[in-house]
C-alpha cells in the first residue's frame, strides 16, 4: 500500500504486529466507555490526521463487527486490504470481548438521554453452518438503529440471537417504565 493513499483502518499497518492487541483492547475500552487509546502513545506512528482516521475507523469497525456475525464474509471483506496476521489480529479482539462491546451499545442506545431513535430496520436470519446443515437453526435479528444524538445521525447495527434480543426487548420495556413514571 502506498502512504499516501492509505486511510481509515488499512492505516492501522503502521503499528507494529506486537503492539496491535494492545492498540486494539484500548479501542474496545473506549466503545464500552473507559479510556480509550492516547495519541501520545501513538504519536510517533501516526500523524494527527491519520491518528483521528485509524481510531474512528477502528471504533466503527469494532462496532460494525460486534453487531454482526464475527466470522461473516462480509465483515472479513472490510479487512482485505490488510496482512492475514493484522486482520487475524483484529477479528480474535473483537470475539474475545463481543458480548462486552454489545452489552455496551445496547446501554448506550437504552441510555442516551439527549438522542432519540429516529428509524429502524430488522431483519429475520436463519444461521447456518455449511458442515452442520441440518443441524444448526439459530434464527438470528439484524437490528439497525439510526440514533440522533446532537443533531447528528449515527447508524448502530446489532446482530442477536433469541435471548438478546430478549434482554434488549425486557431493557426497553423497562427503560419505557421509568419514562413514564416521570411524566
Amino acid at each position: 500500500m502506498d502512504g499516501a493513499e492509505e486511510g481509515g483502518l488499512e492505516l492501522i499497518v503502521k503499528l507494529p504486529l506486537a503492539q496491535c492487541p494492545q492498540f486494539l483492547h484500548k479501542v474496545i475500552d473506549g466503545v464500552c466507555g473507559r479510556a480509550q487509546p492516547r495519541f501520545q502513545d501513538y504519536g510517533s506512528i501516526w500523524n494527527l490526521r491519520e491518528w483521528l482516521e485509524v481510531l474512528e475507523s477502528t471504533t466503527a469497525f469494532i462496532k460494525t463487527a460486534a453487531g454482526k456475525d464475527g466470522s461473516s464474509d462480509e465483515t472479513s471483506s472490510e479487512l482485505t486490504g490488510l496482512n492475514p496476521e493484522c486482520q487475524e489480529i483484529i477479528m480474535k479482539c473483537i470475539k474475545s470481548r463481543k458480548s462486552e462491546i454489545k452489552d455496551a451499545l445496547v446501554e448506550k442506545v437504552c441510555s442516551m438521554s439527549s438522542a432519540y431513535l429516529q428509524d429502524f430496520d430488522w431483519q429475520l436470519k436463519l444461521a447456518m453452518s455449511s458442515d452442520k446443515l441440518s443441524t444448526l437453526q439459530m434464527p438470528l435479528v439484524n437490528l439497525d438503529l439510526d440514533i440522533v444524538e446532537n443533531g447528528a445521525i449515527a447508524p448502530v447495527s446489532i446482530e442477536m440471537n433469541k435471548e438478546e434480543l430478549q434482554n434488549l426487548i425486557n431493557s426497553l420495556e423497562a427503560a419505557n417504565k421509568v419514562v413514564l413514571q416521570l411524566k
